[in-house]
């Protein structure tokens, strides 16, 4: 999932948590806190495959 991905989701996850506060809903707001909430995990995860495919350049020498 790209970074515009997550990002999209972690504001759509904004929005229901606030949509949910606004009308009482806790389902919808904790819904809301959950989707955010799997956003930064999967960022997360990208910048730790990130970070070991840039290490792994390093070691082989295909670090362009």
């Amino acid at each position: 999932m790209s970074d515009f991905s997550n990002k999209a989701e972690e504001f759509g996850g904004k929005a229901k948590e606030a949509a949910g506060e606004a009308v009482g809903n806790e389902d919808l707001r904790d819904e809301g806190r959950g989707d955010q909430a799997k956003s930064k995990i999967k960022e997360g995860v990208e910048n730790v495959k990130d970070k070991a495919t840039e290490a792994l350049g390093k070691l082989t020498g295909d670090d362009k």
